[in-house]
């Protein structure tokens, strides 16, 4: 029993990575999606069993060809840590603790570490000794904002959270909000024109959602109003009579359009693309921001706030990781007066998290 375990779960896929008590990876595997918010407990467990049982595949002796079968029948691991997109509440926690516990026979307890996928990003806080603070921002399918403070047992306690309220209330600066930004800014537009105001310059990206819905021509720009709101065929029967972007869950719908977008601003340099991703980017910035404390602001009036140069924030998600979008994040965070002293972007969050929990060496005997 000398097997530690972490897993990333998120909107887009679920990332498990296994190592020795040294922190060696021994093996690794991914799944499909594992938003606990959006999905039933059984399919929620079943995309974590495919990749836990194929990161074992090669963790066992003799190593397997086929995916390690779950649950097992002796405990195999020493910890598990489960950074979870979705588990925002103490009731979501209990729920995913208890289906985790019995798919991993590992016991309700310190052996079995449940929390938001933020906690997994904080992780860099323990490479800066000089500090004691962090902000973990996710901006990836959806975004979340968490403030955490390193204790003395080495472990990270959260302060203070924003955002990750889903596609209909919030994920600023995340794949929904990109692809709402770009529709509300369409529509903006379409309205401008109705004014008779002065044409505005052609757009590329305009140009690649009105071609994805098949729409022809800026003028008839309304049109993508439909293709956001009517919801996914009933029926098989319906599904067949239907233009295939319409099979797509509306939320998906529009998060689906964010590569189109980034493609136009910093491939294309579109102005109008590029607004867009500023909107979003400040979305994200504000977020971060509120869980910060002004410089020169009264510390009673937040008094879990973090001050940015005494922390480090730490990006992940696929949105962030991609340096130009980031560094319009960070720039709208130096607007508003807030420069960490250390900027991280966490591309493997499993792998850094496993790390650390073999470090720590809960449940080793």
């Amino acid at each position: 029993m000398s097997l530690f375990l972490c897993v990333d779960c998120g909107g887009s896929k679920t990332s498990a990575v296994i190592a020795d008590r040294s922190g060696t990876i021994l093996g690794r595997a991914l799944g499909g999606p594992s938003n606990f918010a959006y999905m039933s407990a059984a399919a929620f467990t079943d995309a974590v069993r495919v990749a836990v049982s194929n990161a074992l595949k090669t963790c066992v002796s003799p190593p397997s060809n086929d995916p390690v079968s779950l649950p097992p029948n002796i405990e195999i691991f020493a910890s598990a840590w489960f950074g979870i997109s979705g588990v925002d509440s103490l009731a979501a926690i209990t729920n995913a603790s208890a289906a985790l516990s019995a798919l991993l026979r590992i016991p309700l307890g310190p052996r079995l570490v449940v929390a938001n996928d933020t906690h997994l990003l904080a992780a860099p806080l323990r490479l800066h000794p000089d500090i004691k603070h962090a902000v973990a921002a996710i901006g990836g399918t959806g975004s979340c904002v968490v403030s955490f403070q390193h204790e003395p047992s080495g472990m990270l306690s959260e302060l203070a959270r924003t955002g990750g309220w889903g596609w209909i209330l919030g994920d600023e600066g995340g794949g929904f909000h990109v692809g709402r930004e770009t529709m509300r800014q369409m529509m903006y537009d379409a309205a401008r024109s109705s004014l008779g105001m002065k044409p505005l310059p052609p757009s590329s990206l305009k140009e690649k959602v009105l071609e994805r819905f098949g729409i022809k021509g800026v003028e008839n720009a309304p049109e993508v109003l439909p293709v956001v709101h009517l919801p996914e065929p009933s029926t098989a029967e319906a599904a067949a009579s239907v233009p295939s972007y319409l099979l797509v869950a509306r939320e998906k719908r529009l998060s689906q359009l964010a590569p189109l977008v980034f493609e136009a601003a910093f491939k294309d340099k579109d102005p109008f693309a590029l607004n867009v991703l500023k909107v979003c980017a400040g979305g994200l910035a504000d977020q971060i921001a509120m869980l910060c404390r002004e410089p020169g602001e009264d510390p009673s009036l937040k008094p879990r706030a973090v001050e940015a140069n005494e922390a480090v924030l730490c990006f992940g998600g696929s949105l962030v990781g991609i340096e130009d979008y980031r560094a319009l994040v960070i720039e709208a965070l130096a607007e508003k007066g807030h420069v960490f002293k250390y900027v991280e972007f966490v591309d493997d969050a499993a792998a850094v998290g496993v790390v650390g929990l073999a470090s720590l060496g809960f449940g080793l005997i």
